[in-house]
């Protein structure tokens, strides 16, 4: 533009230098030489490229201006676009009573004490199980799907709640919780199947149990989710638990019921949290039933049993536990002791068989913690995770695990174990875990070709985990 200005003023101003001596010429203006003439052009001509260079400096300003306005007015018009979105949402929001957050997944809470949240847990297993080849026993590689978990929880106006969830691993489908509660202050109440507190191992999820499978004594005794009702009361650091229950819904129906109680005392003295606690737990059996307390050597994926009692007539189940443990940083123990007496019928004697563990574990990563909440132990949240450019947590630990099935005359043998265990928690909601067992048998059931019943058999096995 400012080259087509100079071009057009400079054609004008050479027209008119031509043209004004032709004229003065034409006058006879006698007094002006041509030299004269020429310098008042050349005089003229500067005043012209002068004025110019002002009005392309105005042209200037005037361009920077009008984009600068042009700015300022679009800026302004996306903030408020931006604001009457967002008082809109608010409005909306406001309106709605409907609030959407992500805990793991979405959790939707509506109004008036509605909520809504889709939970589950994909883990999947594999490694291997190496046997005294004398035994004649599957051993070797296994895998499996060891829970597939699908289902909902949340909030009911007045204090109440829900959860139910269903696991479809094994290609079967099974009800793992249903359950209705209703809390008020420290008090919770709950009806549908659920565990019967049975203790720290038992009723902490899998999601963030320490070992790729729980203590021996928890599965050899069979303790399992029932259906019932239950009710706890917590004050302060003390939490009592009790209910009456029927079977796993899954079994029924029968005429099996049972009594459970659990008291828990659970003080933090600065920032190290201390566990004690104990529970009772009887079963009235129905006439003719039978009881069978047997366990496989670590890992889920096998279907060897060393220990076992084969079916026992009994009348009742009749059991006691005591539990504790420390958190301190990033440094946690705990142990636990369960004796299980069988009430048998007529002269038949009655063994009392037992169980219990002991760990500690330690995580390497600075920062990190293991959760407790409720008298159980709790999510990791690691202080670092990978999503946040960090490495995760990363925890291990050591386990001595026992089982002794021999007693008044019953020989189902013993387990000692001997456990370590790698946990790598990259998310608060993903876990990868490496565990090695060394199981040793006394009594076990299958025997070597000399005829001992004393060898050992080692396991080992991984896991990949999500839950939400």
């Amino acid at each position: 533009m400012k080259s087509r200005l100079h071009a057009s003023v400079l054609a004008v101003a050479v027209g008119a230098g031509w043209a004004l001596p032709g004229a003065a010429q034409a006058q006879a203006t006698a007094e002006m030489s041509v030299q004269d003439e020429i310098a008042q052009m050349r005089a003229e001509m500067a005043r012209m490229a002068a004025r110019i260079d002002t009005l392309e400096a105005e042209l200037d300003v005037a361009e920077a201006k009008a984009e600068a306005a042009s700015t300022t007015a679009a800026s302004t018009t996306a903030a408020s676009a931006a604001e009457t979105a967002g008082a809109a949402a608010k409005k909306a929001e406001a309106d709605d009573g409907t609030k959407i957050s992500w805990k793991g997944g979405p959790l939707i809470e509506g109004k008036g004490g509605w909520s809504f949240k889709p939970r589950g847990r994909i883990q999947a297993d594999g490694g291997f199980t190496s046997v005294p080849d004398s035994t004649g026993r599957s051993e070797g590689f296994g895998n499996e799907i060891r829970r597939a978990r699908l289902g909902v929880e949340g909030d009911i106006p007045g204090g109440f709640g829900y959860k139910f969830e269903l696991d479809f691993a094994g290609n079967a489908t099974e009800v793992t919780d249903a359950i209705l509660t209703y809390e008020d202050d420290g008090l919770k109440v709950a009806v549908g199947q659920h565990n019967n507190f049975q203790g720290l191992e038992e009723l902490t999820s899998s999601r963030f149990s320490s070992f790729i499978e729980r203590a021996a004594f928890t599965d050899a005794f069979g303790f399992e989710r029932r259906l019932g009702v239950s009710a706890s009361y917590g004050t302060g650091d003390v939490l009592v638990q009790t209910g009456l229950f029927g079977d796993n819904i899954g079994d029924l129906s029968n005429k099996n019921w049972g009594a459970d109680g659990r008291v828990l005392f659970m003080p933090k003295m600065g920032d190290t949290q201390l566990h004690l606690g104990g529970s009772v737990h009887y079963t009235d059996l129905e006439s003719g039933m039978t009881v069978r307390y047997r366990q496989r050597p670590l890992v889920h994926f096998t279907s060897e049993r060393f220990v076992n009692t084969g079916n026992l007539n009994a009348e009742s189940e009749f059991g006691l536990g005591l539990e504790g443990a420390v958190i301190a940083g990033p440094f946690h123990a705990a142990a636990e002791g369960f004796w299980q007496q069988v009430n048998r019928p007529g002269a038949l004697t009655d063994p009392t068989f037992f169980g219990g563990y002991a760990e500690a574990g330690f995580f390497l990563t600075g920062g990190d913690s293991r959760g407790y909440k409720g008298a159980i132990f709790d999510r990791v949240k690691p202080k670092n995770p990978v999503d946040k450019g960090g490495l995760g947590a990363v925890q291990v630990n050591l386990r001595y695990d026992y089982l002794d099935l021999n007693d008044a005359g019953i020989t189902g043998g013993q387990q000692n174990g001997y456990y370590l265990s790698l946990v790598w928690t990259p998310t608060a909601y993903t876990r990868f875990m490496a565990n090695y067992g060394m199981l040793e048998y006394d009594d076990a059931v299958y025997a070597l070709a000399t005829g001992s019943r004393s060898y050992s058999v080692d396991s080992f096995g991984v896991r990949a985990q999500v839950d939400f």
